[in-house]
């Protein structure tokens, strides 16, 4: 057994950095949370103020524009002062996002709501720039990816959470009426109608919120290391221009475009492909977009405990190799969900969750290694790469309407835009593993 398999993951120097690690990994659950309470709210506003479904999905335009607008300006100010700076002033916007829920609910209008998620999602920006990086630096490098790969681990638990209240106490506590019902409705009915909804709706926001800044409390009082805050000079352009020349890291960006991409659109549109699957079967239309949901959260318990496992066979594999292992099973079972009708079909695209686990991670992690300072700013062209996941899912989005391709389900043919980014996520590994081998 080799040195690496030995040492702690979570020490440097013979100094432990435990309750450190502790604390930064909660905020991959606080933010897991927010990302996936998130996703019903699309059809929840749409039915509260009567809109389209295309103005109820501004909420992910201004979701993931937080994300993108605030990464480079989180780089900035994390080079300028700390690690511990970065995650402060993420957990504050967070919290003040969250809180905004309360007056925006108070004028009855969607709009404000828009401009608390983009807070709340520049929060996410600045948690994540500064989180991952953090958690690479709190050890030695030959094991920064596994402690990454571990911290992770946390995340989809707070998705699931997340998930859950979104299903249990928001949606199964708006009022029943369909948005036909709510357009008959008179202004004075529809005003008090939307007022209930979005009491119901602003509650969890609310809780989180005060959760947040009790968490901030915390890492505020908390003694933090500083061994990857040393150089505080601020030179983005020439700092973008040196670590953009490393092409481990260049094709680490493109390929986590891509992985982001196929994640959120497995998500997403598994429950168009389940519905037409057991509509097929005789099963309510209803229903059948029930059943699938549920077949998304068993994806989500399956993407949990594959990335523990793989977190535990990294200490044997090269990161490269094992995801590009996983890459090559993602496109078996892709081409499974696409050629195979009925609900062994449907079984693949929720296999596909358990081949997902470890990439964000592990690309996250190669990407950055060796990058030491640079890092900073190398995290933020990794985080401005989850514009991915806005960027692919409407392409695939545009083949599902057309119905039917070639003969065959659009919603099944749809499925090879995925297919091409689990292509592209094999090559990088490859490329990773001839590199580091």
């Amino acid at each position: 057994m080799n040195k690496e398999n030995n040492q702690s993951i979570i020490s440097k120097d013979g100094v432990s950095y435990l309750i450190p690690f502790i604390l930064v990994t909660s905020c991959f659950a606080l933010w897991g949370f927010a990302n996936d309470i998130t996703n019903p709210m699309v059809k929840a506003f749409s039915k509260i103020f009567r809109m389209s479904v295309t103005d109820g999905a501004l909420v992910q335009v201004a979701f993931y524009g937080g994300y993108f607008a605030m990464a480079f300006p989180a780089a900035m100010f994390i080079r300028k002062y700390s690690y511990k700076a970065g995650v402060l002033m993420g957990l504050g916007l967070y919290a003040v996002g969250a809180l905004m829920f309360l007056p925006a609910s108070m004028t009855g209008m969607y709009y404000p709501f828009l401009v608390a998620y983009f807070i709340l999602t520049c929060g996410l920006s600045f948690l994540e720039t500064s989180c991952n990086p953090y958690i690479l630096s709190m050890g030695e490098e030959e094991t920064s990816t596994r402690r990454l790969n571990l911290a992770q681990c946390f995340n989809p638990m707070g998705s699931l959470c997340g998930m859950y209240v979104a299903m249990n106490f928001i949606q199964a506590k708006l009022n029943p009426a369909s948005t036909e019902e709510r357009a008959l409705l008179s202004d004075t009915e529809f005003a008090a109608m939307r007022d209930s909804d979005l009491s119901v709706l602003i509650t969890p926001y609310l809780i989180i919120g005060a959760v947040i800044a009790l968490m901030f409390l915390v890492i505020y009082f908390t003694k933090m290391p500083h061994n990857a805050d040393k150089n505080h000079d601020v030179h983005p352009l020439a700092t973008l221009k040196r670590i953009c020349k490393i092409d481990y890291y260049r094709e680490g960006v493109i390929a986590q475009f891509f992985y982001v991409g196929v994640q959120i659109m497995c998500w997403t549109f598994i429950i168009q492909y389940g519905t037409r699957v057991l509509m097929n079967e005789g099963m309510s239309e209803i229903d059948a977009e029930v059943t699938s949901q549920r077949y998304n959260i068993i994806a989500m318990a399956i993407f949990v405990t594959s990335r523990f496992i793989c977190t535990y066979f990294l200490k044997y594999i090269n990161a490269g190799a094992l995801l590009g292992i996983l890459a090559t099973v993602g496109t078996v079972l892709t081409l499974g969900v696409i050629f195979i009708d009925g609900r062994m079909g449907l079984y693949c695209l929720v296999a596909i969750s358990a081949c997902m686990s470890l990439m964000f991670p592990t690309i996250y992690g190669i990407a950055l290694q060796g990058l030491g300072d640079d890092a900073k700013f190398g995290a933020a062209g990794l985080i401005m790469a989850i514009l991915g996941g806005s960027v692919l899912p409407p392409f695939q989005a545009s083949i599902i309407d057309q119905q039917t391709l070639f003969g065959m389900p659009a919603v099944n043919i749809s499925f090879i835009l995925p297919l091409f980014c689990f292509l592209v996520i094999i090559v990088y590994g490859y490329r990773t593993y001839k590199r580091t081998k």
